[in-house]
């Protein structure tokens, strides 16, 4: 479904609890050979960080690409962690790094510097900065608590091929959306009739 000519697609199980699942959940394939990138642009991550009060409402962000890119990565790292997961293998240790490294990434306070021309000072990172690195702090610690809780055990990805979102099993639910599910049963429908 398009609103004003974007993809909106409906919130997988469990990502309304886990914004870490919905950033998993933002690169997204369709049917068709199409992908559509929730992330894609610096005003594409700003409106989803404003869309998941990630951010305050109102900040003035002015995203660039580096922050974008950042996100991003944390994304494909979450995913590779989920996949890691389902498929009950090992987590490659970079992407273990790469949630760590998120959650440690926001200071609580402006940090000592200390250079040439300006001796000992504290500085603040640009605000932007700060936004985004709390920003991917909280999503990288929600990463870290959806697969060390019990949520871990409900993870699931679709299972309506080519969707690549992962959902938290609710029942025998097994897509992350009727969209997902109602393409199953009509190809399952088809089959049966050929």
């Amino acid at each position: 479904m398009t609103v004003d000519g974007e993809l909106v697609l409906p919130v997988a199980p469990g990502a309304d609890q886990h914004p870490a699942l919905d950033l998993a959940n933002s690169a997204v394939a369709l049917p068709a050979g199409h992908f559509v990138d929730l992330l894609g642009t610096p005003t594409a991550a700003e409106r989803w960080l404003l869309a998941h009060d990630l951010v305050p409402a109102g900040a003035e962000l002015h995203m660039r690409e580096m922050c974008a890119a950042r996100m991003r990565t944390l994304r494909e790292q979450i995913r590779v962690l989920l996949d890691c997961l389902l498929a009950q293998h090992p987590a490659p240790t970079e992407a273990v790094a790469a949630v760590n490294d998120a959650m440690t990434k926001a200071p609580a306070a402006s940090l000592l510097h200390w250079d040439a021309a300006n001796g000992p000072h504290r500085a603040t990172a640009h605000p932007t900065t700060q936004l985004v690195d709390h920003a991917l702090a909280v999503l990288a610690a929600d990463a870290a608590d959806l697969l060390t809780t019990a949520d871990a055990e409900r993870l699931t990805a679709c299972g309506s091929p080519p969707c690549n979102r992962y959902l938290l099993r609710h029942g025998r639910r097994q897509w992350c959306s009727t969209r997902c599910g109602d393409r199953v049963r009509a190809a399952r429908a088809y089959a049966r009739r050929s």
